[in-house]
């Protein structure tokens, strides 16, 4: 899923041609519009859709959603096909340049839209049936959608992290509630270490995502599209990555720079560490994992600790994003509309405890009552959005190559930190 930012002219000139030969043949009827001009179950056609969700613990949910959705339209098929999340952003856009087998719809991570529709390879669903009742939906899940102010994707899931923690070592360490800060964060491992000779926090060392809560916690970012300037490198940036390194180096945390998420997730699930930040993702294993959480009440969940910039977890999620190459933009268009109905929405968070991206779905009671909302509605309100620009997929990998140098003791904070901006004015041109 991440690659690096050069764009082929070819790919783009493949795009722009596929999508102007297409027209959204195929599908009988015009393409209906949000106004309600075209009526939905007069389209017909075949509608291929590219999941990338787990195949075993949510691939089940979604083809029985689909189910309900061919028997409301049974003149559109729905081909369903399961992709392994790794490696789908280039299956994706390789099939949408060749036009090869390319699905009509895909499930696109929120990094992923803005630079497929910067090779024009969506469709704009602005006014379309697929873009119902936008009003809504989530501020920052919606901003994920849009390129070049037009929408691209109608928002799907959207996630962000949050501070995991082992409740029964907090009350053995007299520790009475979560740390709001970065420094309460410290104290409470220190506290943990004294009592019980335990960790107090698991700092995941393999992975860029995991260092953007301390970024946008110090009040930094990774660039400033607004001026195409590189930000990763100035002060909140370094100082991000002091924190980082001050967390490991001081003892308040563990790290791991290989496998770090399955050594994190075994730390914590075992009480060797007491604290961890992660996903609503993480849910599933944590609970179902038996060990300190085989009562499933001795998870605490809080906002993620805030730096001296304020609290900074970033958002994620997936949208759907129809191929602007399809030959079923009609069929597409229903299909996207059901899926990310607020009905749907509502079965999706039940079944799999996926957070909704439409304000109506947190509303409703049965729904604030499950876990994942419960936990997670408070920081998902606070998410900081990341840099919704073709190139944001990339910016990634130079991070973890000098994260996990740093962490490892082959570069210093104000190293590690010039050296990703360095690589990102190499590979954007911005200053």
């Amino acid at each position: 899923m991440r690659r690096g930012i050069a764009a082929s002219t070819l790919v783009v000139a493949l795009a722009v041609s596929m999508a102007a030969c297409s027209s959204g043949g195929g599908s009988t009827g015009s393409a209906p519009t949000a106004g309600g001009a075209v009526d939905p179950a007069t389209v017909s056609g075949t509608v291929t859709w590219w999941d990338t969700t787990d195949a075993t613990a949510e691939a089940p949910t979604y083809q029985k959603v689909i189910e309900g959705f061919q028997a409301k339209y049974p003149n559109i098929k729905v081909n369903y096909v399961n992709v392994p999340f790794d490696g789908a952003q280039n299956k994706i856009k390789n099939a949408f340049s060749s036009g090869t087998d390319a699905p009509d719809v895909i499930r696109s991570e929120v990094a992923w839209t803005p630079e497929l529709a910067s090779l024009h390879l969506l469709a704009p669903l602005d006014g379309t049936i697929a873009l119902d009742k936008a009003d809504d939906f989530l501020p920052n899940p919606v901003a994920a959608t849009k390129y070049e102010g037009k929408t691209y994707g109608v928002p799907q899931v959207t996630d962000t992290m949050a501070l995991f923690y082992n409740k029964k070592m907090f009350a053995d360490a007299g520790i009475t509630k979560p740390p709001a800060t970065i420094e309460e964060l410290k104290a409470a491992s220190a506290q943990i270490k004294a009592k019980t000779g335990k960790t107090g926090f698991y700092l995941r060392g393999d992975d860029a995502y995991w260092t953007l809560s301390f970024l946008y916690g110090e009040g930094g970012d990774l660039v400033d599209p607004a001026t195409k300037s590189v930000t990763i490198d100035n002060p909140a940036g370094v100082k991000a990555f002091k924190t980082m390194k001050d967390l490991v180096d001081s003892g308040a945390a563990k790290t791991s720079v290989t496998d770090g998420f399955t050594n994190m997730m075994t730390s914590f699930q075992s009480g060797d560490t007491a604290m961890m930040i992660n996903g609503p993702w993480a849910l599933a294993t944590v609970n179902k994992g038996g060990g300190e959480f085989a009562d499933k009440s001795n998870l605490g969940i809080a906002v993620v600790p805030a730096g001296s910039g304020g609290q900074g977890a970033p958002q994620g999620g997936h949208s759907y994003a129809i191929y602007a190459g399809s030959k079923n933009i009609s069929a597409s268009q229903v299909f996207v509309q059901y899926m990310a109905s607020a009905e749907v929405q509502t079965t999706l968070t039940k079944e799999l405890g996926v957070l909704p991206t439409r304000k109506s779905v947190y509303t409703q009671p049965d729904v604030a009552a499950i876990e994942s909302v419960k936990f997670f509605s408070e920081a998902v309100g606070k998410a900081h959005q990341r840099p919704w620009i073709p190139e944001g997929g990339t910016l990634f990998a130079p991070l973890v190559t000098e994260y996990t140098a740093m962490l490892s003791g082959r570069e210093t904070p104000e190293q590690a930190a010039k050296n990703t901006g360095d690589a990102y004015r190499k590979n954007l041109g911005w200053k």
